[in-house]
């Protein structure tokens, strides 16, 4: 398994969970990045710094994911990509995309954008709290344990 992150947009918090978590049970977590950031100095953790621009995090996600890997994301349509080539994902609210609820996800994203652009709704998701912060350590941890459990 290979942990692949859409950094730009994960929380700090969010990332030192999934340091922590790659160091201790030895997983490979590579950040993708349009910017440069301070990571820990460790053989399983590294930094992709793709080129400035729309979704270039999200393109280089996609051409390297594998079946059974990990995609830390909150970009549906990415996604959706990436569960279609067989990956497991989840936002850093710990909220799991499946092939079950990718579909309504999209369809809900397509809305908002349509409101959005209308002048209907604005605004942002709220700011990540400590409840989001558990629910994705103990997503995480749940994921990890079960991948990486003997056959």
């Amino acid at each position: 398994m290979h942990i692949l992150v859409d950094a730009d947009a994960c929380p700090v918090v969010i990332r030192d969970i999934l340091y922590r978590a790659a160091q201790k049970r030895g997983i490979k977590l590579t950040l993708f990045a349009n910017q440069s950031f301070q990571i820990p100095a460790s053989p399983v953790i590294s930094l992709y710094q793709v080129a400035k621009g729309p979704d270039m995090a999200d393109h280089e996600i996609a051409a390297r994911v594998a079946e059974g890997d990990l995609v830390v994301t909150a970009d549906i349509p990415l996604a959706s990509e990436v569960l279609e080539k067989g990956a497991l994902v989840v936002t850093p609210r710990g909220e799991r995309y499946t092939e079950n609820n990718i579909r309504q996800r999209l369809q809900m994203r397509d809305f908002m954008e349509t409101m959005r652009a209308s002048g209907e709704h604005g605004g942002g998701p709220p700011p990540l709290n400590q409840t989001d912060r558990k629910a994705f350590a103990d997503q995480l941890d749940r994921l990890l344990s079960r991948a990486l459990r003997p056959r």
